[in-house]
């Protein structure tokens, strides 16, 4: 077997909707493509002893071992590649379960589809199955070294990507409200929420953190003095910088016994506590300062270690904090018992876990020293020895919840603290000999206080209860009544997509909002374009949803972005779904019109609750959506006796409706008329029926989203068919002799409604037609019988990109199909679109109509802007005054793009 492609989907997508993290695999089987596992001799057997936990695998018999039992009975080879890849990301700490296995009309491929936590992981457990199955089929032995290898391996991506527990928390608690996240590019930060409505953090760094209480923060020194000021009981302590003032600072401090410390840091690196001797406090002053230049001498104070976590300015836990230590049984050594100690499952490296594992190092020594124990003593049962001075749970410590038993006078002096430092999330170290009572009663100091405090010491306590402390951050960064999203609208379909996406962000334009929206032309954010090109996929929708100025977010999703990674989001509030029709067909495994529909359902399957999808009510194969939407239905239709119209608005349904020249919204039994469409330009004097289903989808989609019918009327007479709002789209140019139309028509749909118009035109018509590279054969064979039909004269030419082609072979096909009808159109062909374009342009006869399919719409515009075309508002007469007679626009459907 062999991977011949490997994609990474990272939303709701063509497999899943509730599953949006696969990696969907294309194997080829090769030569057991055609052999079932239970013909391969001792494969059953060599599966089950390599990975025995796949007995855990249910598939579809429904109980424990049914997947193995299919592997006995006989199946075939991409579906056990599936199970493995998932299995060996759950022994390596990453539980998934979701996969589908399908087999495409490529004989012997199959498309291979399974969850991952972690993309790296995810493909890398593609690799290794694949080649861990092949090794089994070859020699029925996979080697016990490589599978400790892949596992080892898939546990490194596993904690590389992890978040860490504060971030995960936070994380975790998004979720649970609802809130969308987003993990960003640089410097571990976590967008929550969309648009103008977003907060960030870099673990418990906030939107709402002040630079300056975090500067303050990290000078120890000056949080002591800004403390002791303003009352609040801290060790004497002062500063030093060389070792010569070591003696005079113990004094300063009051002698023995003292602490030593960093200026500049944190996790309690370089500390050493209860320091008795000048030469300990030499060799401490040597370890702080190989993290800080600045020495901080403290009086050493005795009692718990407690960290006092404030959110927003209200105590959310209290924990204490036991430095890492053995208790004896009397029979191990201490380094028996820091092994046996570092087997709990909970213990792991740096802050991944809930507790880390215990490290000897030099203060360990140093305290061992002080015992006279060394690593190979017997501790009696029962005692305890300390393997470190701080508390720290990065360093083996363990946190016991104190939430409940804290006094209130220490509620309030821990909650003044943090304004009087001015940190949102502060983490304030308090040593005292009982927590329950006030600090002055019993000698306690503030000895720090933590921006960024860790939350994994109150979420996953040692001892006690488990404290939600996310939760409060969350209601700092979105209080009751606030949004953290934007309007998310999702506008799909095979054709008019753009410009219906164009029209309803210029709707909201009339609102005073700022609009972000993608189109097949770029990424806008309100009139600026802020990348040019292509931009219907989820990567360009990211762009909107993380943009801090945008209220509302209008986006064009194309099947290609859908196919490649899923959607951008989750949810969308309105989903829009204009029309299916036969277009991309033997592309990315979608083989028929039915195929594309339910790809093109993942937008509708997107909707919230409370969101509306918007349906197309005259084709069949978008009403059938209907059946898939958990939001509420609204459908526009051309006909207002349209059935599926009917029934949902007799039982209250909102629904556009074209009806007696007029576009109407129309809700159970009363009527609501917007304009007629004759008064809306971009319907071309109400002649164009494919834009009239257009703006009544448009419109739709604004009023169920809450836009009043006045900002929708003035969007309508404000929005054109221009190269300024719709560029490639209806695009008609006066060049006195003569008319030219840019459009970007480009699958079958498109060209059949395209030649209700041109063949309504009074004089010749010129076509310079072609279509994309990647289309079936067959596609261009329709393409050519359609222009046949539509034009008297027909230059054939070919995209820049030919998509794999080799030159000249779409044009072959478009010409084969041009020779399949009876026609008199004469025929040529000029391969490049520039050539091809300025010939139509150069030989277009009087009163004729020049019609261009392009490649790269720009391009063609540029060219014929080149030629001064004559100013001209909508349709009017030609060069010569003969009167443009455009009747037959009305066969130019709603399908047109």
């Amino acid at each position: 077997m062999r991977i011949l492609k490997t994609q990474t989907l990272r939303g709701p997508n063509y497999w899943s909707i509730r599953h949006p993290n696969l990696i969907l695999m294309r194997l080829d089987l090769e030569e057991v493509a055609e052999l079932p596992s239970d013909q391969i001799p001792g494969f059953y057997e060599a599966l089950a002893d390599t990975l025995p936990s796949l007995i855990e695998h249910f598939c579809s018999p429904g109980y424990r071992g049914g997947f193995l039992s299919r592997v006995r009975q006989g199946t075939y080879m991409g579906h056990i590649v599936e199970h493995v890849a998932l299995e060996l990301q759950t022994l390596a700490g990453m539980a998934v379960g979701f996969g589908r296995t399908r087999q495409t009309v490529e004989p012997g491929v199959y498309q291979v589809v399974f969850e991952y936590q972690n993309e790296e992981a995810g493909r890398y457990a593609a690799r290794a199955a694949v080649r861990l199955c092949n090794d089994l089929i070859a020699s029925g032995h996979y080697s016990s070294l490589e599978l400790e290898k892949d596992l080892r391996d898939l546990e490194e991506f596993r904690q590389d990507a992890a978040l860490g527990p504060s971030t995960e928390a936070i994380v975790r608690a998004a979720e649970a409200r609802d809130v969308p996240w987003t993990q960003l590019s640089t410097r571990a930060m976590i967008q929550l929420g969309y648009g103008r409505h977003q907060q960030r953090v870099q673990a418990t760094l906030s939107s709402k953190t002040c630079i300056l209480a975090v500067e303050l923060a990290s000078d120890k020194e000056g949080t002591k003095q800004i403390l002791r000021n303003a009352g609040v009981p801290v060790p004497k302590g002062t500063v030093i910088y060389y070792l010569d003032e070591l003696k005079e600072a113990i004094n300063e401090v009051g002698g023995y016994p003292i602490v030593v410390k960093p200026l500049d840091g944190n996790h309690g690196r370089g500390i050493t506590i209860d320091i008795s001797t000048y030469e300990a406090a030499q060799e401490a002053y040597e370890a702080a300062r190989s993290v800080s230049k600045g020495v901080i001498v403290e009086r050493f104070y005795r009692g718990q270690d407690h960290r006092v976590l404030v959110i927003n300015g209200q105590v959310i836990a209290v924990a204490e904090r036991v430095p890492a230590h053995v208790v004896g049984d009397g029979r191990s050594t201490i380094e028996q018992l820091i092994d046996l100690t570092n087997q709990d499952p909970r213990r792991g490296e740096g802050h991944d876990n809930l507790l880390t594992r215990i490290e000897v190092d030099r203060t360990t020594w140093q305290l061992l020293d002080r015992k006279g124990y060394s690593l190979d003593t017997v501790l009696p049962s029962g005692e305890m020895c300390y393997l470190r001075a701080t508390a720290n749970l990065s360093t083996g410590g363990i946190a016991i919840d104190r939430t409940d038993t804290i006094h209130p006078d220490n509620i309030w002096l821990a909650q003044r603290i943090a304004k009087t430092i001015g940190l949102d999330i502060a983490g304030i170290d308090v040593v005292t000999t009982d927590i329950s009572r006030p600090l002055r009663e019993v000698d306690g100091v503030v000895v720090e206080v933590n921006a960024a405090p860790g939350l994994r010491m109150h979420v996953c306590p040692s001892e006690g209860i488990a404290r939600n402390v996310a939760e409060p951050i969350l209601t700092m960064l979105f209080p009751p009544g606030t949004p953290a999203r934007i309007p998310v609208l999702a506008i799909t379909g095979t054709n008019g997509k753009t410009t219906t996406t164009r029209l309803i962000a210029h709707i909201f334009k009339q609102t005073g909002q700022i609009v972000g929206y993608t189109t097949t032309d770029g990424i806008y954010i309100g009139e600026t374009l802020v990348e040019a090109g292509d931009t219907t996929g989820p990567q360009s929708a990211q762009v909107i949803l993380q943009d801090p100025t945008v209220e509302v977010a209008v986006l064009e999703t194309a099947r290609g972005g859908i196919l490649r990674s899923g959607l951008a989001f989750k949810n969308c509030d309105i989903s829009v779904v204009l029309n299916v029709a036969a277009d991309h067909l033997g592309l990315g495994d979608i083989e028929t019109v039915e195929d594309l529909a339910h790809l093109k359902s993942v937008v509708v399957e997107t909707t919230r609750p409370s969101g509306y999808a918007i349906l197309n009510a005259d084709d069949p194969l978008v009403t059938a959506m209907a059946q898939r939407v958990k939001g509420q239905i609204a459908y526009f239709s051309m006909n207002p006796h349209n059935e599926v119209l009917r029934n949902h608005t007799q039982q209250g349904g909102l629904a556009a409706i074209y009806e007696h020249g007029y576009l109407s919204i129309l809700k159970g039994d009363w009527l609501l008329r917007i304009e007629q469409a004759e008064k809306v330009p971009l319907t071309m004097g109400g002649l164009a029926p494919f834009q009239i289903a257009n703006a009544l989808a448009a419109s739709l989609a604004a009023f169920a989203q809450g836009v009043g019918i006045e900002p929708i009327r003035q969007a309508l007479h404000s929005f054109q068919a221009s190269t300024q709002q719709t560029p490639g789209r209806m695009n008609l140019f006066n060049l006195d002799r003569f008319h030219a139309l840019v459009d970007y028509a480009h699958n079958p749909a498109s060209y059949e409604a395209l030649s209700g118009f041109v063949k309504n035109w009074p004089g010749q018509r010129l076509g310079v037609v072609g279509g994309p590279g990647d289309r079936r054969d067959d596609d261009f064979i329709t393409l050519g019988k359609l222009a046949g039909q539509m034009f008297d004269d027909i230059i054939v030419k070919e995209d820049d990109d030919t998509r794999g082609r080799p030159r000249g072979d779409a044009a072959r096909w478009i010409v084969h199909g041009l020779e399949q009808v009876t026609l008199s159109a004469s025929y040529r062909t000029i391969l490049d679109e520039t050539e091809a374009i300025n010939t139509a342009l150069d030989t277009a006869p009087d009163g004729s109509l020049v019609v261009i399919l392009p490649e790269s719409v720009s391009r063609a515009i540029a060219l014929i802007k080149a030629r001064c075309p004559l100013p001209q508002d909508g349709l009017t007469t030609n060069g010569n005054g003969a009167g443009v007679a455009l009747s037959g626009v009305d066969q130019y459907a709603q399908v047109h793009s």
